[in-house]
């Protein structure tokens, strides 16, 4: 778990299961207002992060990507929601406009898949995560946190998964 500044975590998965369980840790600590942007090839594991941090979150839900649909609710018994955003089929940012983010990030947490489609128009307090397929196995995740917020939510993360401040 190489940290390489104080914003930014490196992390090496070795199976789907090790990987959502890095999302429960992660989705645990989420509140609303927190953008998680999972940046990675088809395959890369960001569905399985998801699963993980639904779960973390304490979603009743079942996860699934939500290619078709664009984005998908989660809900906890508390009424709490979040947010599952997949911007792979968003063809412009006109589009994208109206799928209303402020008003999802104002209801809960909101995690956007393929976010580089819509990056001008997320705000860039955020924490943004790279999924690189290494095999069949094994991802490289890259955790980098800009703003107050997130950068706090790394911190927490890197405590609760990996024990270090």
């Amino acid at each position: 778990m190489p940290i390489l500044d104080a914003n930014t975590l490196e992390s090496f998965s070795r199976s789907p299961e090790q990987t959502r369980r890095l999302g429960m840790r992660l989705g645990a600590l989420l509140q609303s207002g927190d953008l998680l942007c999972l940046q990675g090839d088809l395959g890369a594991g960001k569905t399985t992060l998801v699963q993980g941090l639904a779960q973390g979150w304490g979603s009743l839900d079942p996860v699934s990507s939500p290619t078709f649909v664009l984005v998908n609710e989660y809900r906890r018994p508390d009424a709490g929601q979040l947010f599952h955003l997949d911007a792979y089929r968003i063809e412009s940012l006109p589009e994208a406009e109206q799928l209303d983010l402020d008003a999802m990030l104002a209801a809960g947490p909101l995690v956007v898949e393929w976010p580089e489609r819509l990056e001008p128009l997320l705000p860039p307090e955020r924490l943004w995560v790279r999924l690189e397929y290494v095999d069949e196995e094994r991802r490289d995740l890259q955790f980098s946190a800009n703003g107050g917020r997130p950068e706090a939510l790394l911190a927490a993360f890197r405590q609760s998964a990996y024990g270090v401040d």
